[in-house]
C-alpha cells in the first residue's frame, strides 16, 4: 500500500526529537566507559563476506567459486587468504581501538596482525579438526548420504566451522570480532556457541535448533549433541568453570539441560529433558523421571 500524502505527524514531534536527543547526551555523559562508537565498532557485513571467504579457503572445492579445480585451487586460496586476512586485521583494529583508545595506529596494527597471522598458522589444523566433525556426523546419522552432503547442508557444520575459526580468535584477544563470527553462525542455524568453549575434535549436533554452548564448557572428542541441548551457567566448579565439562564419547539427547561446572564422565548419555546440576561418573545412562500414567 502507498500513500497519496505525506502523513501528519502530531506537533509534538518536535518535544520528542529533543527528548530522543537529551537522553543520548545523558548516556554518553554517564557512560564514557560505554560509549556508543557507530561505525568504528567491527562491522558485521565485513564480517560475514570475511566468515564467508576463510571457510571457502578451508574447503575450497566445496565452498569455493564453481571454476574450482585440483588444479587452480591452491592458487585461489593463495590469493583468498591474502586479501581476507588483511580485512580481518582492519576489523581487529577496530576492536583493539574501543578497548584501548590512547594506544597508537601503529600498535593497535601490529596486535591486528600478530592475531590474524596467529589464527594464519593454524588453519590446517582447524581443518583437520573439521574434517573430523564431518566424519563424525557422517557416521552418527544414519540419513547423511555423503560426507559432501553433512558439510554442504549441515547446521551442525555451519556453526562449527565459525566456532573453530572464533575460538583462535578468542584466545589470540579478539574477543568481540570472534562473538560476532559465532552470532552470524547462530543467526543462520539456530545454534548458540561461544567462541570461548573448548571443544574436541569429532563434534556432532544433530538437527541443531536451540543449542547453547557456553563460554567455559569443555566437550571432549566425538561428543554428540541433539536439539535444544543447553550447556548453560550455574554455580562454578572448583576450577572456576560456570558451564559444563563433557568427556569423550558423550551423547546428551534433546532438551536436556545442564548447568553450571558440572562434569560428565567419558562415555556417558544423558536421557531427552534431564535437568542435571551434578557430576556424572562415566559410562553412566542418566534417565529422566517418567511422569505418572494413572
Amino acid at each position: 500500500m502507498t500513500y497519496s500524502h505525506p502523513i501528519d505527524f502530531p506537533r509534538e514531534i518536535g518535544s520528542v526529537i529533543d527528548g530522543l536527543r537529551d537522553t543520548r547526551q545523558d548516556w554518553r555523559a554517564g557512560h564514557e566507559r560505554h560509549a556508543e562508537h557507530g561505525i568504528r565498532f567491527p562491522s558485521r557485513s565485513a564480517l560475514k563476506r570475511i566468515l564467508r571467504e576463510l571457510s571457502a579457503a578451508l574447503f575450497p572445492l566445496r565452498l569455493g567459486p564453481p571454476e574450482l579445480n585440483a588444479g587452480n585451487e591452491n592458487a585461489w586460496v593463495d590469493a583468498t587468504l591474502e586479501t581476507t586476512l588483511d580485512q580481518l586485521a582492519a576489523q581487529i583494529i577496530l576492536e583493539l581501538d574501543l578497548a584501548s583508545p590512547d594506544t597508537r595506529e601503529r600498535v593497535a596494527a601490529e596486535r591486528a596482525i600478530a592475531i590474524t597471522g596467529a589464527l594464519a598458522g593454524r588453519l590446517p589444523a582447524i581443518r583437520r579438526l573439521l574434517d573430523r566433525d564431518v566424519e563424525a556426523a557422517y557416521r552418527a546419522d544414519p540419513a547423511a548420504r555423503s560426507v559432501d552432503e553433512v558439510l554442504l547442508r549441515y547446521p551442525s557444520i555451519a556453526a562449527v566451522i565459525p566456532y573453530r575459526i572464533a575460538h583462535e580468535l578468542y584466545r589470540e584477544g579478539a574477543p568481540i570480532v570472534a562473538r560476532t563470527l559465532t552470532e552470524i553462525a547462530y543467526q543462520r542455524t539456530g545454534i548458540d556457541i561461544h567462541p570461548g568453549a573448548r571443544i574436541g575434535a569429532g563434534l556432532f549436533i544433530d538437527h541443531g535448533t536451540g543449542v547453547v554452548i557456553g563460554e567455559t564448557a569443555i566437550l571432549g572428542e566425538t561428543v554428540h549433541l541433539h536439539q535444544g541441548v543447553t550447556l548453560g551457567g550455574g554455580e562454578p566448579a572448583g576450577d572456576g568453570r560456570r558451564h559444563p565439562s563433557l568427556g569423550d564419547g558423550v551423547v546428551v539427547h534433546p532438551g536436556a539441560v545442564l548447568l553450571g561446572g558440572v562434569t560428565v564422565g567419558e562415555g556417558s548419555t544423558i536421557d531427552a529433558n534431564v535437568v542435571l546440576r551434578q557430576d556424572v561418573p562415566p559410562g553412566r545412562f542418566v534417565r529422566a523421571a517418567l511422569p505418572s500414567l494413572d
